[in-house]
């Protein structure tokens, strides 16, 4: 997982929910899994340790040239929210001297990509974001380059930060404040800890598995009713793709081939089955990429062709099962950075070998 974060310079922003739900109810959430929100110009991950980040960016109407700030709030009692400014280097770097204005108030200067913003702005840009506002980063030696970063979805995405961390109704919730005690906010959560078993030697016999059609067929009836939507190679009447077997353990193997291919990504199956009859194959993900070692599956997907937005999943074999290490997209498609400005996860874990 970390090897492959700096691979991407951590990498479609795909699967992002896209409708607010009713946040009617105040009640923190109890579940450790993570989400991921998107609303307007806003998206929102949050982990399963709780701590949430709020990526914001231009209008996506319009010529506007790209920008984008990212809010961190950590979960927790009295945590404060950090904010980054990151602009678009794609055509051009970055000015030396930038200036954060509000409003038609110039507030001072900012720093992109560095630190994050001071305290004080960091506060007016929560404040102006919760209303009908106008967020200027000025070229601090020409003014007339300007940035917009806008104000839609914010205040959606940052009620839903609020509900995800049990903040609502407490004086730290960024909408709506209250009285409810800060000692009442969800407790952040600890990291879970994986640790990764080698798998041993794959045998010869295993991989004469790779030409068993029995094996092919199990594969095939993993069957979800949507499997041959997911993994259309795996079907296919053209030509049975290669399948590759490697050894998990004394009982199980991991068997993986080619599920689909796009303009610009491509989807490897992996699936995890008895080394004998009947194999029972239980299917990890349609969506791997090629390569990969024997302890850890990857999964690195643009979310267009440009690459200025990808997603990322891992997994690894702890000795009992394949389980998810890791799930992150690098924000929305909006031109920031090549490879996408953030890393905004909703599963983190430490792996140890």
């Amino acid at each position: 997982m970390r090897r492959l974060y700096k691979r991407l310079n951590l990498a479609s922003a795909l699967s992002l929910l896209g409708i607010l739900p009713c946040l009617a109810a105040p009640s923190p959430s109890p579940s450790p899994k993570g989400i991921e929100f998107h609303h307007g110009d806003w998206m929102l991950a949050c982990d399963n340790t709780r701590t949430c980040r709020a990526a914001g960016y231009q209008p996506n109407s319009g010529e506007h040239a790209p920008v984008s700030v990212l809010l961190t709030r950590k979960g927790g009692p009295r945590q404060p929210v950090t904010a980054q400014l990151a602009i678009g280097d794609i055509d051009q770097p970055p000015p030396p001297s930038l200036r954060l204005h509000i409003n038609g108030n110039d507030l001072g200067p900012v720093v992109d990509g560095g630190p994050g913003l001071t305290s004080r702005l960091v506060t007016a840009l929560l404040r102006a974001l919760t209303v009908d506002s106008e967020i200027l980063v000025v070229d601090g030696d020409d003014s007339d380059r300007v940035w917009r970063l806008s104000d839609q979805g914010a205040a959606a995405v940052l009620l839903k930060m609020d509900e995800f961390q049990g903040r609502l109704g407490t004086p730290g919730a960024l909408l709506r404040k209250g009285n409810r005690s800060e000692n009442s906010v969800s407790a952040a959560l600890a990291m879970p800890i994986i640790k990764v078993v080698t798998p041993p030697p794959t045998r010869v016999a295993d991989r004469a598995l790779e030409r068993s059609p029995s094996l092919r067929s199990a594969l095939r009836a993993t069957a979800q009713a949507e499997l041959q939507e997911r993994c259309p190679d795996l079907f296919s009447d053209e030509r049975d793709y290669p399948l590759t077997v490697r050894r998990l353990s004394g009982s199980k193997l991991l068997v993986s081939t080619q599920c689909w291919m796009g303009a610009y990504n491509q989807g490897f199956g992996y699936w995890v089955v008895n080394h004998r009859v009947p194999y029972r194959a239980d299917l990890v993900t349609e969506s791997a990429s090629e390569g990969g070692e024997i302890n850890e599956i990857f999964a690195s997907q643009k979310g267009r062709g440009l690459g200025d937005c990808w997603s990322v999943e891992t997994w690894a074999w702890d000795g009992k099962a394949v389980v998810p290490t890791s799930a992150m997209t690098t924000g929305l498609c909006r031109f920031v950075t090549a490879g996408g400005p953030w890393q905004m996860p909703t599963l983190v874990t430490e792996v140890r070998e």
